[in-house]
């Protein structure tokens, strides 16, 4: 009695992470599951065992079950033999949970761990869910997406089956941002001195070199200026070598120049600034626009499917962001795109604006809904 009473409390397993970019609305949509009814012991995620959900799923007060292996390059290689092996291992874990589990919808969010969790689920005749945050959609989702009852996409013209447009999730300590009311409070959380503009660069949580390289050479191009504040997230990856010829500018320099390794508080950050220069993954895009943060978008070129160029595109369509490709990246261009955007006051009023009008701030409920409706009964 108690297994069957434990197989009955099962209603999703969310598959897939390795990234933040999957994982943080992972754990988006299984807590609009929590607030519309279902018990937390119900819901399960599933990720790879080197991915960052081991840190931030259990934080969240799920459970968190994690399979083996990574994912293959593409070209012939050894490491893909191991990786095909590990595939292996991984759908045979899989398979055990989803028979002892008997989840009601397997959601998948792209990412490695998706794809062995989501097979199990089509053999055990489980309806599963596609949550794809990317305007052009990754490997493990495409693949996903060919068995899915329907395909929840970020974006209009998203290339998957049975696509429903319903927005990428977005943290809630994000959603709860109103930049008119907040700014202040988060200005002086942040030592911003009055009078001021705030420009935030960042790229990730590991780092993005090119822009890091051009927020350096950016700082001492606005070394002179006593009228802004740069607060540079390095990230982990290139934080040694940004740092190793010490700050870019003298300290007693007109600019107030800040750089921090990791952001433990984006929303303050993005509640205080007045412009972003980042990259566009599908969080990072959601966010701006939830928001309503200007940004000058730097794609990645080194993503699947080149999807950081479209999700950059969709966003400067709507009027909310200016695009400039990774390339063309340097100190230089930098100054110009940020210097035009903050000359320009009613012009950022009308990019904060269209962001907030493109946002789709219950975009978590509106997958979780689209979960229930395709939930096996």
């Amino acid at each position: 009695m108690r297994r069957g009473r434990h197989v009955q409390e099962c209603f999703s397993l969310i598959a897939g992470g390795g990234t933040a970019g999957h994982v943080q609305p992972a754990i988006a949509i299984a807590r609009a599951l929590a607030d519309r009814g279902h018990p937390t012991a119900s819901i399960e995620l599933v990720g790879s065992g080197r991915g960052i959900e081991t840190r931030l799923v259990p934080a969240a007060g799920f459970a968190l079950t994690t399979l083996p292996g990574r994912g293959f390059e593409r070209r012939v290689s050894l490491r893909n033999v191991r990786s095909a092996i590990s595939l292996l291992v991984a759908f045979g874990r899989a398979w055990r949970l989803v028979g002892r589990r008997r989840p009601r919808v397997v959601l998948s969010v792209g990412g490695y761990a998706s794809v062995p969790c989501a097979l199990a689920a089509v053999l055990r005749r489980v309806p599963i869910v596609v949550a794809e945050q990317n305007a052009a959609p990754g490997a493990a989702n495409r693949l996903v997406g060919r068995f899915a009852r329907a395909c929840a996409v970020s974006f209009e013209g998203t290339p998957l089956p049975r696509a429903v447009v319903t927005g990428n999730p977005v943290r809630p300590e994000v959603l709860a941002i109103d930049r008119v009311r907040d700014a202040a409070s988060a200005r002086t959380k942040l030592d911003v001195e009055p009078g001021r503009r705030m420009v935030l660069v960042f790229g990730g949580s590991l780092g993005a070199l090119r822009i890091n390289r051009a927020a350096l050479d950016a700082a001492r191009r606005w070394a002179a200026r006593d009228d802004l504040h740069l607060r540079h997230v390095v990230g982990s990856r290139d934080w040694a070598e940004i740092t190793a010829g010490g700050p870019p500018v003298p300290e007693d320099a007109p600019l107030r120049y800040e750089a921090v390794e990791y952001d433990d508080d984006m929303p303050t950050s993005l509640a205080a600034a007045d412009i972003a220069v980042c990259r566009s993954g599908a969080s990072t895009s959601f966010e701006l626009l939830a928001v309503g943060l200007p940004a000058v978008l730097v794609p990645s070129p080194f993503v699947t499917a080149d999807h950081q160029t479209a999700n950059a595109r969709h966003i400067e369509r709507a009027g909310a962001a200016v695009v400039v490709p990774d390339a063309e990246l340097d100190g230089e261009r930098l100054v110009a795109e940020v210097d035009a955007l903050l000359s320009d006051s009613s012009r950022l009023e009308r990019m904060a604006s269209a962001g907030r009008a493109a946002a789709r701030p219950d975009a978590a409920d509106a997958i979780a809904a689209l979960a229930e409706e395709h939930a096996r009964g």
